[in-house]
């Protein structure tokens, strides 16, 4: 499917194409986001704020923007407040994963249970959907209430899908395929479809934006799982082997215990069986992998869901912004924010 380098200038392009396309309102989402995490509460207002500094691209919000501009939406601001609610969810998701993962680091910066402990780091969790909810009722829109609170269900279901089968090398790809559509495509295909139940679009093309979503962010979990295993990717900025060391099966693992020899799965079980792995262990399977050309592997499956993502968008007229989405489904391939 051609080399993620030869691919890296569209990538960016795309992402920053869509950022300047709706830059004046992505302000306006930070805005709210801000407004509506304020509290009376000290310490919440302390961890809220530190989180919001940290940053992130803001890619869901994203595009529920853009996929509200393809669909010529000018009522109001109620992308705006929708595309914060989009983000607080993600937010409450990435608090509650960095306690399970013990996380200690995200985006350079110290995580809030690193620094207040998990108990905080889980209400100051709670909080957030909390306040996201608030903001869903007080839009009025059932399909949108409906939507985005089965999504938050899907997500909790997808984080404990994982944990349930943590460690366990055998996982079927069907079952990782079935936690990376709960725990990240299901946020995706809400945020691009919130975009047509906006502008009042017939279910056909709220079918289409969903499945865009879907598949952009099934690409976008597979990347991001696959360059977790490429011992090139200090081009990327990335650390490498985050995944390995918390004992997460991701799909370069499941390709390569479908690959490996008899022998070579004794090793892989013995090594995902340690309560701690080290970096001996993770060279070991780098050179598993690259003996059974995992990666290219692990990219052709993504081409895949790239594939689908791109051809939903073949009901929408031709458009900028529907040549800026077309282009997106590549950015996860860099995968660097």
């Amino acid at each position: 499917m051609g080399s993620v380098v030869q691919l890296k200038t569209k990538i960016n392009n795309s992402y920053l194409q869509l950022k300047n396309l709706v830059d004046d309102k992505l302000v306006l989402v930070e805005e709210k986001i801000k407004e509506r995490l304020s509290s009376e509460v000290n310490l919440v207002d302390k961890m809220t704020e530190y989180h919001v500094k940290t940053g992130g691209k803001r890619f869901r919000a994203l595009l529920t923007l853009g996929a509200s501009k393809l669909c010529k939406y000018d009522k109001g601001g109620r992308d705006i407040n929708l595309s914060a609610c989009v983000e607080l969810i993600h937010a409450a998701t990435l608090l509650h994963d960095d306690v399970i993962d013990h996380g200690e680091i995200r985006r350079g910066k110290k995580t809030l249970n690193k620094i207040w402990g998990n108990q905080s780091s889980i209400l100051v969790g709670d909080y957030l959907l909390s306040r996201c909810f608030e903001m869903m009722v007080e839009d009025g829109d059932l399909e949108i209430l409906k939507l985005l609170s089965s999504t938050s269900a899907e997500i909790s279901q997808g984080e404990v899908l994982q944990l349930q089968h943590k460690n366990e090398i055998d996982i079927l790809e069907e079952t990782y395929l079935k936690i990376i559509s709960w725990k990240t495509a299901s946020l995706f295909s809400a945020a691009t479809k919130v975009g047509a139940i906006l502008s009042d679009k017939d279910q056909k093309i709220k079918d289409a934006l969903s499945s865009y979503g879907k598949n952009l962010g099934l690409t976008f979990q597979i990347a991001d799982d696959t360059l977790d295993y490429n011992s090139d990717l200090k081009l990327f900025g990335k650390e490498i082997g985050n995944d390995f060391y918390e004992g997460k099966i991701t799909l370069p693992i499941i390709l390569l215990y479908q690959k490996a020899s008899l022998e070579e799965r004794k090793n892989l079980k013995f090594i995902f069986d340690k309560h701690v792995r080290d970096e001996n262990d993770f060279m070991k399977v780098i050179n598993l992998i690259k003996k059974h050309n995992i990666i290219n592997d692990c990219y052709n499956k993504a081409s895949y869901f790239i594939n689908i993502a791109s051809n939903a968008l073949n009901i929408f007229e031709d458009s900028k912004e529907k040549e800026i989405l077309k282009n997106l489904t590549y950015f996860s391939l860099e995968r660097k924010y």
